[in-house]
Order: structure tokens, then C-alpha cells, then sequence
């Protein structure tokens, strides 16, 4: 099952100290608003999601419909398709998305260990 693009999306406690610091890695900024409180950070194809007071923990983050650059894919598996499949495998969902709607939508399923992840779909 392919869920598209991979991030890690960190809950930091301060979004410009959290900048400086990748950016001491190598990272640039690739998306976001730091008005707005969240930052994507790039360096190559790895992705980082800085998030202030967004959420309590770190999320580890798919994109349906993305690549790495945020850009639209020809074909990929719509958030609702990989829900029924998750469903399917008898995977509990936190969250849903819709199943009676298009497009951008989102679901969060908790791996064993406790770890969250996002299916989220902007397109």
C-alpha cells in the first residue's frame, strides 16, 4: 500500500529555536508559516514538520496524493481506499476521514508502541 509522502511532524516548544536548529543540519525551509505557528523543513528528500502548540506528541506523517515535493501525484490510493483497507486488516482507527466525501481529508491510527500516525491528504 503506498501512503504517499513520508514526514515526521514534531510538537516543539519553540518554533524559532527549532528552525535555527535544523537549519544547523542543513535543512531549509520548504512550507509553512511561522505566524501560523508550524514549519516544514526540507533536506533532500527528508521532511520535517515543526509544529508549536499544535499538538501534545510527535506524529509520524503520510501524504496520499503528494511526493516529497508536495506535488500531486498522477495516481495514488485516495484517503478513503487505504481507511477501508486499514479497517480491513482490522487496524483500530482513532480518527476518520469521511467516507461519503472527495478530496482533502485525514485519518490517525496508533501503531503498538503507541505511536501516532497521520494519513493526510490535501488534494
Amino acid at each position: 500500500m503506498k501512503l504517499g509522502a513520508f514526514s515526521i511532524s514534531l510538537s516543539v516548544k519553540d518554533l524559532n529555536t527549532s528552525k535555527q536548529f535544523y537549519e544547523s543540519l542543513g535543512f531549509s525551509q520548504f512550507a509553512g508559516d511561522l505566524e501560523k505557528n508550524y514549519l516544514i523543513m526540507k533536506n533532500g528528500n527528508a521532511l520535517i514538520g515543526l509544529f508549536q502548540g499544535m499538538f501534545e506528541n510527535n506524529l509520524l506523517t503520510f501524504n496520499p496524493g503528494w511526493d516529497e515535493n508536495a506535488q500531486k501525484l498522477e495516481s495514488f490510493k485516495d484517503i478513503r481506499e487505504i481507511q477501508k483497507s486499514l479497517k480491513e486488516n482490522n487496524i483500530a482507527l482513532v480518527s476518520e476521514a469521511d467516507e461519503n466525501t472527495n478530496g482533502p481529508a485525514s485519518c490517525i491510527v496508533t501503531d503498538p508502541d503507541g505511536n501516532t500516525i497521520l494519513l493526510d491528504q490535501h488534494v
